[in-house]
C-alpha cells in the first residue's frame, strides 16, 4: 500500500506512527499517576482518621520501618504534590503529542489529496480509496 506513496508522505505516516507510540506511552503514564495519586490522597484522608499517637510504619523496600505521624503526613503530603505535577506535565504532554498529531495528519492529508485526488487520507473511514461502492 505504501509503496505508491511520494516519500515525503511515507516519512508522515512513519512519524504518525511514532506519535501514536508516544501517545499510548504519555496515557499509560498518565493512568500509572492518576492512581498513585488516588491512592496517596486517600491514606493521606485516612491519617486523618488515626489518633496522633498510633504506632505507624511505611513501606521501605521489602521492609516496613516504624514512622510517626507528623513524618507519615509530610511524606504523604509531598507525594500527593509530587504526583500532582506529575500529572499536569504528563496531560500537557498528552495535548502537544495530540496537537502535533493533528498537525501530522493534515499535512499528510494534503500531500494525498494533492497527490491522489482527496483519498481522505489513512485514517479516513475504510481507508484511502475506499470508495463506498
Amino acid at each position: 500500500m505504501q509503496g505508491n506513496l511520494p516519500p515525503e508522505a511515507q516519512e508522515k505516516i512513519e512519524q504518525l506512527q511514532g506519535l501514536q507510540e508516544t501517545a499510548q506511552e504519555v496515557a499509560v503514564q498518565k493512568q500509572q499517576a492518576e492512581t498513585n495519586l488516588e491512592e496517596a490522597e486517600s491514606a493521606l484522608d485516612e491519617l486523618d482518621n488515626i489518633d496522633e499517637d498510633t504506632t505507624m510504619y511505611r513501606n521501605v523496600g521489602d521492609l516496613f520501618v516504624e514512622t510517626d505521624y507528623d513524618t507519615a503526613e509530610d511524606d504523604l503530603e509531598e507525594k500527593v504534590d509530587s504526583l500532582e505535577i506529575r500529572l499536569e506535565t504528563l496531560e500537557k504532554q498528552e495535548e502537544r503529542v495530540q496537537e502535533q498529531f493533528e498537525g501530522l495528519q493534515d499535512e499528510l492529508e494534503e500531500l494525498l489529496g494533492g497527490a491522489g485526488g482527496g483519498m481522505g487520507g489513512p485514517a479516513g473511514p475504510g481507508g484511502p480509496g475506499a470508495g463506498g461502492a
